[in-house]
């Protein structure tokens, strides 16, 4: 009886220390989206800086990369900073997202933006719920996703040199398994990341760990 209640107690107090950390995941998540969301409409209020940034793709580019060194640096020395640098670095990222996502204004209305965006956050919210309390193994699934990522990432770039690749049902295509390979992707990244919590050793890797789950949430 005393061991079924301990074992009990140790259950609970897992269950309550991942509950915690993937709260404090979704915070910085949703405080990156914000962060991406006002700067994205603070600019497209703005018709000039969004031509400026349309009309110079250069510089439009040059954001770009800026994006994906602040998403390789803290994905690669996370635990090597401290926590203001990782958490500067999430939100240099997230506002950078939010100036090369102005530019959608451009091709879109507003009732179109705010119906994919609120689209996706149910989606979202569901695939990562089920990642979170399911007690399957999304390895298998998370790697073929994985695969089917790179493959998507391998078409897109060979449109850039074969004009045909860029027709509208290969680009609908595209559209179509990138919404399945990142459900897939957001259920198993929310479970890897459920389970990263055990690996760190005091409050401060927690801290840092969790602003480098949301960045991979984020990304999905």
């Amino acid at each position: 009886m005393q061991s079924s209640n301990r074992n009990y107690t140790i259950l609970r107090s897992k269950t309550t220390s991942s509950a915690s950390f993937m709260s404090r995941v979704y915070f910085w998540m949703m405080a990156g989206i914000f962060m991406s969301g006002i700067t994205a409409f603070v600019i497209a209020s703005k018709p000039e800086a969004m031509m400026y940034l349309a009309q110079n793709r250069g510089i439009f580019f040059g954001l770009v990369i800026f994006q994906l060194v602040a998403v390789v640096a803290l994905s690669a020395a996370v635990q090597r900073m401290s926590v203001a640098v990782a958490a500067g670095i999430f939100a240099l990222y997230a506002t950078l997202t939010g100036v090369t996502f102005s530019v959608l204004f451009l091709a879109y209305s507003m009732q179109s933006i705010a119906l994919a965006f609120f689209t996706t956050a149910f989606a979202f919210a569901g695939l990562s719920g089920y990642g979170f309390v399911t007690k399957r193994d999304l390895g298998p699934i998370g790697s073929f996703c994985i695969m089917g990522l790179f493959g998507m990432l391998g078409v897109m770039l060979l449109s850039f040199f074969i004009p045909a690749l860029a027709g509208t049902s290969v680009q609908l295509s595209i559209s179509v398994i990138g919404v399945l390979v990142f459900s897939g992707l957001t259920a198993y990244d929310t479970q890897k990341i459920k389970a990263l919590q055990n690996q760190f050793i005091n409050e401060e890797q927690a801290r840092k760990g969790a602003i480098s789950g949301a960045l991979i949430l984020y990304l999905d």
